[in-house]
């Protein structure tokens, strides 16, 4: 026979059971942005090669007609599983990000290459204004902290002055319209399949794009060509997309937009990497200031509820030691 468990004596603590890592849980939806950001930027030096034998909107048609192919293969299930919600919430945003990148194709056409970048990156402090606008949702302190710095770094990064024309305008609207797609992500991302989510918005940014391309004719890439068209579309288009709807269910906008900041790093660093470019005062000053912000973003809400400490198993007694 086995003998009762013995009952701990009154002087005795009983054994403290580790918690689950709550704030690592928290954590992994900003490492996925961050991730989707690594992806992005290193699209850039891809995308300008590319574009020198491929006409700027034919690309951007066979990228996400490729994608929305393989993303209705690839989840054919969940697109048939999907409400009438999810299919509209998807159309809706992969037309409002089709349109942003139609802008900002052609400011990068007419605009400065100085101001591009930091044009486009308003959409950091875009975010957090759209969301309050429509939805009255308040940014905190530090979040507002992580948006300055990441303008900061993004204007040392890219801006060397500044010429109000055509294409610095259509880089603003650019800008606008991607806020208003990290917003509306984080909203309508919530409870959704973000597998099903993401997929929906390939096939409607293939659609768009299409319509754009089509009065033209599409050329499409040739040789080696489509094997960095088959990266940009299943990865840095379907995959990323779908990590990012997952995430941004999980997280408010303005973190979200902070966090996707790094992408210009990201670019330039891979520039300098496999692009040939030097490293410069700009990337590494700026890079910084977005590289703190975005820790700010992401670190700042779980310091604040002094988490990280309990999630590693650290107790009240041990944190004061």
């Amino acid at each position: 026979m086995t003998s009762p468990p013995s009952c701990p004596s009154s002087g005795a603590r009983p054994p403290q059971r580790r918690p689950a890592p709550a704030a690592w849980r928290e954590l992994l939806p900003g490492l996925a942005l961050l991730a989707v950001a690594l992806v992005w930027g290193s699209t850039f030096f891809m995308t300008k090669d590319l574009i020198t034998r491929v006409p700027p909107l034919d690309y951007l048609a066979v990228r996400f007609v490729v994608a929305g192919v393989v993303g209705a293969l690839v989840f054919a299930r969940r697109l048939a599983r999907a409400d009438a919600a999810t299919w509209r919430a998807g159309l809706v945003l992969g037309a409002v990000y089709a349109v942003a990148q139609l802008a900002q194709t052609y400011g990068l056409s007419i605009a400065s290459a100085s101001v591009s970048g930091f044009l486009t990156a308003l959409y950091v402090v875009g975010t957090p204004l759209v969301a309050w606008l429509l939805w009255r949702v308040r940014v905190g302190r530090a979040t507002v902290l992580a948006v300055a710095l990441a303008l900061a770094g993004a204007a040392v990064l890219g801006l060397s002055g500044l010429h109000v024309g055509t294409g610095e305008l259509a880089l603003l609207g650019c800008a606008t319209v991607y806020s208003v797609h990290v917003a509306l992500l984080s909203r309508w991302s919530v409870g959704r399949d973000a597998l099903a989510l993401g997929a929906i918005q390939m096939i409607s940014l293939g659609a768009v794009h299409t319509l754009v391309a089509l009065p033209d004719g599409i050329v499409a890439p040739q040789g080696r060509d489509w094997a960095v068209m088959l990266y940009l579309a299943v990865a840095a288009g379907l995959g990323a997309l779908v990590v990012q709807s997952w995430a941004q269910a999980r997280m408010d906008a303005a973190r979200a937009a902070v966090i996707m900041a790094m992408e210009p790093v990201f670019s330039a660093s891979f520039a300098v990497a496999l692009g040939g470019e030097h490293l410069t005062w700009r990337l590494g000053v700026g890079g910084s200031l977005i590289l703190v912000a975005t820790l700010l973003a992401e670190l700042a809400p779980l310091v604040a509820r002094g988490r990280i400490l309990r999630s590693l198993g650290a107790g009240p007694e041990e944190d004061r030691r």
